[in-house]
């Protein structure tokens, strides 16, 4: 098959793909959605031992939905000759991506020096645990002990339950789309200078970046956030509140969204109790701001709410499950997730992107490649004869 062109918005970009886990394949991503051709490259088979953790079970829906408009070829860069190979693959790319502690990419000799050896408009991108200098630099990372070396652990959870991970992967997924704009960005760069540059973002500088106003207020207030359960830590009321059949959302922070509350509620008396005065007296009285909230709540359902609430202006919504999420008519109609069938016309899941462009949309096209599905493929387009690619397959370097 020819190159993968899920969209014409990247479509004169090549990006080989290193990477691992989900960081990197979650930055590559949104490449290989906007259009780039992306070329997965990994050890065969039985090389790594961790690849039952990222790469054995391609049909799954995690491994699909991170590598969905990928091209895949093997290499062995342990290898006599793999190097070369991969040099050769770098003149003709545009960016780099990987993901392996910072010392591993010097010894294979694919550090942004040697690559910009060969094509100085090569931009490599570098996602580590870490960062790439520093006490800690050489350790391995994973989003679990970012989130709590991160501080996010801290802020989670009921007061006083002691730390908690979030259910979502924080680290991994903000560090991928944090050295996904810095690729963007160094390639308008070069755009003027013709040059590329290395791009490197680490899983605990994203996750203290994405504590945002907890650590900007500890830097500048010595605030110590702590947890706040289901309640907005400064907000109030924002929460989860009790309806008759359930539970929903409510987000009422600001003195507009107060009175359009208090006149839906039919609670004048509220506008007029100096606890709840102004955001600031309604935080520091929220257990009875709530209290009273809840007993006006349950006496109603949690569609009535969420659709009277909405109506008159105040935001609120329900709280779904995985299933009850895709149900919901209005992400039906989004488009948020789209069925692709794979070769053999078995249809998978994906999420699409969500950033949106008017004019060169991203989409998903192909479905998550096989081990090494496209090696000759790639390896004829950049010179190899059919001969070479099979002695290379002989040596182990495949």
């Amino acid at each position: 098959m020819s190159k993968i062109q899920a969209s014409s918005a990247l479509s004169n970009l090549k990006v080989l793909d290193m990477s691992r886990v989900r960081a990197g394949p979650n930055c590559v991503r949104l490449l290989a959605d906007f259009g780039a051709d992306v070329i997965r490259i990994e050890p065969p088979k039985g090389i790594d031992p961790n690849e039952a953790m990222f790469a054995a079970n391609r049909e799954g829906g995690d491994f699909q939905n991170l590598n969905r408009n990928k091209r895949a070829m093997t290499l062995n860069l342990k290898k006599p000759g793999a190097l070369e190979i991969m040099m050769r693959l770098v003149k003709t790319a545009d960016v780099v991506v990987e993901n392996w502690r910072p010392d591993i990419k010097n010894r294979l000799g694919v550090d942004y020096e040697s690559l910009a050896k060969v094509n100085p408009r090569i931009i490599l991108a570098s996602i580590s645990g870490y960062g790439q200098e520093g006490p800690y630099a050489s350790r391995p990372g994973f989003d679990q002990i970012m989130q709590g070396m991160g501080g996010l652990m801290s802020v989670t959870g009921i007061p006083g339950q002691g730390p908690v991970r979030a259910g979502l992967a924080v680290a991994d997924m903000s560090a991928g789309l944090y050295a996904g704009i810095g690729i963007l960005t160094a390639l308008l760069e070069r755009e003027r200078s013709g040059k590329g540059q290395w791009v490197h973002a680490s899983l605990l500088h994203a996750q203290i970046a994405m504590m945002d106003f907890q650590a900007a207020r500890y830097l500048n207030e010595g605030d110590v956030a702590g947890q706040a359960g289901n309640d907005h830590p400064t907000s109030s009321p924002m929460g989860l509140f009790e309806a008759s059949d359930g539970v929903f959302n409510l987000g009422a922070s600001g003195q507009g969204n107060w009175v359009r509350l208090c006149e839906l509620a039919k609670r004048p008396d509220w506008m007029a109790d100096p606890d709840f005065a102004n955001e600031k007296t309604r935080a520091v009285n929220r257990t009875k701001c709530n209290q009273a909230l809840n007993e006006v709540f349950r006496t109603q359902t949690v569609d009535y709410w969420v659709d009277n609430l909405n109506k008159a202006g105040v935001p609120a919504g329900p709280v779904y499950n995985v299933p009850e999420m895709f149900a919901d008519k209005h992400i039906k109609q989004s488009h948020i997730s789209k069925m692709v069938k794979d070769k053999n016309g078995k249809e998978k899941g994906f999420i699409t992107l969500p950033t949106i462009l008017s004019r060169t949309p991203a989409d998903v096209v192909t479905t998550a490649p096989q081990w090494g599905e496209h090696t000759a493929e790639v390896l004829g387009e950049v010179g190899y004869s059919a001969e070479e690619i099979a002695k290379f397959y002989e040596q182990g370097v495949l």
